[in-house]
């Protein structure tokens, strides 16, 4: 397979209610998404950046420039065996994970669609027909806000509950909400937002027996984490930390966590997603799929990598509608009655794409062969 040509676009989509976490809100997404050819057909991938440099060091403008002059260029042309040689061309890149992921799950779609297999197959997927879906409920303006949010999602059939805290909203919120609802399967996501000096606040969590407590402490910490874990019941699941599968051997060496969030940018595409997954299940630590509010290309890759047997939690795969009035693939992402997503049989990742919708939310294209 040679790739010949990629081609990056800039999109803007409204959310359909604003997403708060402990970075700030968001109301609109700027999205980069790239398309691969080669041999007449192509392959998409979506980078999954934030608007800001918040959540990592990367953010939406940055991204553009990184793929089109350092990503990009060392991998056309070349004779390449499969779409996991993209990886190591991008090695000599430091960071900037979301940005070389785009790129490289744009090529595992093409490949999966030169083959005209579907993406979940070319990974080595396909151990499950449908996806246990949760969902991600972000810092509302009132804890009944927040209550009803839970209930709708609850009625849609969700078989997970994720909620994203803070410090002031953490224990008396997490407390109202267990209070009412006594039996679901409830957890809590912190997004760096607490120290070691916390400890003693979020051991007050154990009381209200959550499925796992998502990246408490920093970024870029495992030690703590794993001093942090000594002291809780409750399993700390590790997100924004675990850029690679060597980082996820050093936190399960630790024992700084119980459970490992897999997202495909954060760790730079499918090649090193199925390198963390296999180190997971080797140690007996389950993993599932987390979001960053992707389009429905990002949401489709999403599925297929949550198609791997050690995938065994419900992870942040939910429905196009619950954040898009209108999605860019055909048909949208929907979830069924139990709270699971149908895997799609198609080449690559099984969806078409909404043309017409895309050209009018596109506002820079750019091709770079």
């Amino acid at each position: 397979m040679r790739v010949d040509s990629a081609v990056l676009r800039h999109i803007k989509m409204p959310l359909v209610h604003f997403f708060e976490t402990s970075f700030g809100r968001t109301y609109e997404r700027d999205i980069i998404l790239v398309e691969a050819f080669s041999d007449g057909a192509s392959g998409w991938g979506e980078v999954t950046a934030g608007e800001n440099p918040f959540y990592n060091e990367e953010w939406t403008a940055s991204v553009w420039p990184l793929l089109r002059d350092y990503a990009i260029p060392p991998v056309l042309h070349r004779e390449l065996g499969s779409a996991r040689d993209v990886t190591p061309l991008n090695a000599h890149i430091r960071g900037h994970n979301m940005a070389r992921g785009g790129f490289e799950a744009a090529v595992w779609d093409l490949e999966a669609r030169l083959h005209g297999v579907p993406l979940h197959k070319q990974i080595g997927g396909g151990a499950r027909r449908e996806i246990p879906c949760g969902v991600s409920i972000g810092i509302q303006d009132s804890v009944p806000q927040l209550i009803e949010k839970i209930e709708l999602e609850l009625a849609a059939g969700y078989q997970r509950i994720k909620i994203k805290i803070k410090p002031g909203w953490d224990i008396d919120v997490i407390r109202q909400v267990r209070e009412r609802f006594p039996a679901i399967k409830l957890m809590v996501d912190a997004n760096s937002s607490y120290t070691l000096a916390d400890a003693g606040r979020l051991k007050q969590l154990d009381e209200f027996y959550l499925m796992m407590i998502e990246q408490p402490l920093a970024h870029d910490d495992i030690i703590d984490h794993a001093r942090l874990q000594a002291r809780l019941q409750t399993p700390i699941c590790l997100d924004e930390c675990i850029r690679s599968a060597r980082h996820a051997e050093q936190a399960i060496q630790m024992r700084a966590c119980g459970i490992i969030n897999i997202k495909l940018g954060r760790v730079g595409g499918f090649a090193e997603a199925l390198r963390v997954h296999d180190v997971c299940q080797a140690a007996g630590i389950p993993v599932w799929c987390g979001g960053m509010l992707e389009a429905g290309i990002g949401r489709a890759h999403n599925i297929a990598l949550s198609t791997l047997p050690n995938f065994t939690l419900p992870g942040d795969v939910s429905a196009s509608r619950r954040y898009w009035k209108r999605d860019i693939i055909l048909p949208l992402v929907e979830t069924t009655a139990r709270g699971t997503i149908a895997v799609r049989d198609g080449p690559g990742f099984g969806y078409a794409i909404d043309h017409d919708f895309l050209r009018s939310i596109t506002v820079r294209e750019e091709t770079v062969s």
